[in-house]
């Protein structure tokens, strides 16, 4: 495409939106560690309905923008914003026609709280900015392209269920995974993932084995329950808070609750959205200073 052609193409182009789903580890058991210090993980992973935003526009220079409760706390930082290093390295794989563009960010979800947010903005990132630029790559490379952006990102470029293996990059659908209803709650308090791993007592743990053919969400939450986050009790010890959540998840009657990756987000799960809401209602009205949300997790059938 000629640069006449392609500044045609960019004036003419519309935006495009993409979501950034939160990113909850049902499960996530702590397997072994390589030699360059990676853990290997065994990982049962969905999404919720909640999450950032991103907006892509045509633009004569390149920029970036925020908004959202969470926004602030993102500003100053872009020497390191994955959504910026996902759009520099998308382009330098795809080259010349990917033209300037305007990336603005609803930044919805608390910082380095365990859910993927920085992870799911980059992935969605990827796929707004392929949806713009009206370009693809190959299955193969996107996934090492997004690896390259943190051992996460490949999960969320999927954002729906899957099991996750390795350092996270060994990816399989769960088709059969239900949709659950669910509460986030976070204490708005930092936890540093690297010490969570180094507070790790043991880093050969049993792997995540689930029964085939389960079906149905009463089947599935019996299997979950059964599964275990190992970053739960070091974490707790950093941030004592995360007992206090899962005690009022638990008293507000989630039927399972637990912390989602290396925290502070746990999660609860709860019969219906009319009792999550009420749940998360009654936990912001307890603690109006924390990040409480109630929320739908996408099925693996979606």
């Amino acid at each position: 495409m000629s640069s006449e052609n392609r500044s045609h193409f960019s004036a003419s182009c519309s935006g495009v939106t993409e979501e950034a789903r939160a990113k909850i580890n049902l499960a996530l058991h702590v397997t072994g560690q390589r030699a360059d210090g990676y853990h290997l993980l065994d990982m049962l992973v969905t999404f919720a309905e909640c999450g950032d935003r991103l907006g892509f526009l045509p633009a004569q220079a390149d920029a970036f923008t925020l908004s959202g409760p969470f926004g602030e706390t993102l500003a100053g930082d872009s020497g390191t914003n994955l959504v910026l290093r996902a759009r520099d390295l998308l382009r330098e794989t795809l080259g010349a026609l990917a033209f300037p563009v305007h990336i603005h960010l609803q930044k919805n979800l608390p910082i380095a709280s365990g859910i993927g947010g920085g992870s799911a903005d980059a992935a969605a990132t990827l796929r707004g900015l392929m949806r713009l630029w009206g370009m693809s790559l190959p299955v193969e490379s996107l996934s090492s392209l997004a690896l390259k952006l943190g051992a996460d990102v490949p999960m969320c470029l999927e954002s729906r269920p899957l099991i996750a293996r390795g350092i996270g990059e060994r990816i399989e659908a769960v088709p059969q995974l239900p949709a659950f209803a669910m509460v986030l709650a976070n204490p708005l308090k930092g936890v540093s993932t690297p010490e969570v791993f180094r507070r790790l007592a043991a880093k050969n743990n049993p792997a995540l084995h689930l029964a085939p053919g389960l079906s149905g969400t009463s089947g599935w939450l019996t299997a979950i329950g059964s599964a275990r986050n190992d970053l739960e009790a070091p974490a707790r010890e950093l941030v004592p808070e995360i007992t206090v959540i899962l005690q009022m998840l638990r008293a507000h009657g989630a039927l399972i609750t637990r912390m989602s990756g290396s925290g502070a987000t746990c999660f609860g799960v709860f019969t219906s959205m009319a009792a999550a809401q009420e749940a998360a209602s009654a936990l912001h009205g307890e603690r109006p200073d924390w990040y409480v949300q109630a929320t739908e997790t996408v099925s693996g059938g979606m």
